[in-house]
């Protein structure tokens, strides 16, 4: 019997709690899933691809259905090289349906042999972003609950290492 291959796609900048629900609930349904980490150099991300895909990995670690991959170029010539037959997307208001709506019809119509499954996220992190938790983190805001320990220490150094290189505004350079 054919494996039951999906791919949830995303940027992952970073992976939060709110990902790995959707993973989590995904495997439910599907024998694997691909992480499948987007090369878009149209985003200006905090970690690399390279960052992106440790931290991911080390997460899922001793979780052997789900993979982490990246990808660049058309989504559905990735899934299909992959022999998924299912695109996840999760979902966490009405404002995410109307644009993975749109992206879900285009890849409908670049073929018929990928389904797109729409997952509402859990209700604990239907506001949460990766977005929303680096700034919160670029403030020295607390980030415990939204993303895994080891995503949090990445956080802390790459925000640490920004304020030491950039200076602090609060020293006074002595004459």
């Amino acid at each position: 019997m054919p494996r039951k291959i999906a791919v949830y796609p995303g940027s992952f900048d970073p992976i939060t709690y709110g990902h790995l629900d959707i993973i989590n609930r995904g495997l439910k349904i599907f024998d694997n899933i691909i992480v499948a980490v987007a090369r878009n150099s149209a985003k200006n991300s905090l970690f690399t691809i390279e960052e992106r895909v440790d931290l991911i990995s080390r997460v899922l670690e001793g979780n052997d259905r789900a993979k982490v991959d990246t990808f660049d170029g058309l989504l559905i010539d990735y899934v299909r090289s992959q022999q998924a037959t299912v695109i996840i997307r999760g979902l966490r208001a009405i404002s995410d349906f109307e644009y993975e709506f749109q992206i879900a019809q285009m890849n409908r119509g670049l073929t018929k042999e990928v389904e797109t499954l729409f997952m509402m996220t859990s209700v604990p992190y239907s506001y949460l972003s990766s977005s929303i938790v680096k700034e919160v983190s670029s403030l020295n805001g607390p980030v415990d609950g939204l993303v895994p320990p080891l995503v949090k220490q990445a956080l802390d150094i790459k925000f640490q290492h920004q304020k030491t290189s950039q200076g602090d505004p609060n020293e006074s350079v002595s004459s």
